[in-house]
């Protein structure tokens, strides 16, 4: 069962087609990646999917059902630009935000002051957000995006201002919301951050989806048989030399007891073991090189740009 579908959505501003055409699916209770260079329609997706904007066409299904503004009290939307008033005291508008999502007020203090007390900030109560650095100001708006409990939650550079301490903090949230249940939505430029939290992401380019599906299963599709292997003792002098007789293989890379070699088309991994051993290599670890999402990220959109031009 799917938590949110989309169908054929697009999203015209003017003469700007800003989602063009988008189609892709989050399973419940995943950790949802969606990402995209500047300008690429993340933005003009989210408000639609939070029902601050409405699409021109397609379809939009929330936990089976056609998506609604009702919905949005099930949803959690922590944007890249934070919202909160400066001015107000922070207990009080976290109490104001949680009504304005349907908890009824002592509902919503007791949750807030659960939350805050397991973030160490009780004291924040009685100051105003413009008295808080920017780090503080986040872990506020956190808060005020998950007290509702909500079914959907949609993070956007949710570490940015964040201490590495802090940052392992809503981290350790983030997780403990995935295991409670809540599907989540996480945008961010960081790919490492992509790696180590997201299940699977949708990459959107020019509006357009250039590229779907889960992590694991798009590292192994993008790989380039390329193998690490360490070893120890001197290498044989053909090889130090980075000169192979066999055409099948090629160094790409060579650092103290350490190389990495490309499998030629037609040769695999086996072969390269194999060959290694009878040249005396003394072989500690031999591993495939997956490529990171940072690398297919930039593979995908720079040859969807060459589509374009072309």
């Amino acid at each position: 069962m799917n938590i949110l579908q989309l169908e054929e959505v697009v999203k015209t501003y003017d003469k700007t087609v800003a989602v063009d055409h988008v189609s892709f699916s989050i399973p419940k209770g995943r950790v949802f990646g969606l990402l995209g260079p500047n300008g690429a329609g993340k933005t003009s997706l989210i408000r639609i999917i939070t029902s601050i904007t409405r699409a021109d066409s397609g379809q939009l299904f929330f936990d089976g059902e056609p998506l609604k503004s009702i919905h949005s009290e099930r949803i959690g939307y922590m944007p890249e630009e934070r919202g909160l008033y400066k001015k107000m005291k922070v207990g009080e508008q976290l109490l104001y935000l949680a009504q304005l999502k349907g908890l009824e007020y002592r509902d919503a203090r007791d949750r807030l002051r659960q939350w805050m007390t397991r973030f160490e900030i009780m004291s924040w109560w009685n100051k105003k957000v413009d008295e808080l650095s920017k780090g503080m100001q986040q872990k506020v708006q956190f808060i005020s995006t998950v007290v509702h409990e909500p079914d959907l939650l949609i993070l956007d550079e949710p570490f940015s201002g964040l201490d590495p301490i802090n940052t392992n903090l809503i981290k350790s949230e983030i997780r403990e919301l995935n295991r409670q249940g809540i599907s989540i939505i996480f945008s961010t430029h960081r790919m490492e951050q992509v790696e180590e939290m997201c299940e699977e992401i949708v990459l959107i380019n020019n509006g357009r989806n250039v590229l779907t599906g889960e992590v694991k299963e798009i590292r192994e599709r993008f790989k380039e048989n390329i193998f690490s292997i360490e070893y120890s003792g001197n290498l044989p002098v053909e090889l130090d030399a980075l000169d192979f007789e066999n055409q099948q293989f090629s160094i790409i890379s060579k650092e103290d007891h350490s190389l990495r070699i490309k499998v030629e088309q037609g040769g695999d991994s086996n072969d390269l073991l194999r060959f290694l051993i009878q040249k005396g290599v003394h072989i500690i670890s031999f591993k495939e090189v997956l490529p990171t999402i940072n690398d297919i990220f930039i593979r995908v959109v720079e040859g969807d740009k060459t589509r374009d031009e072309g």
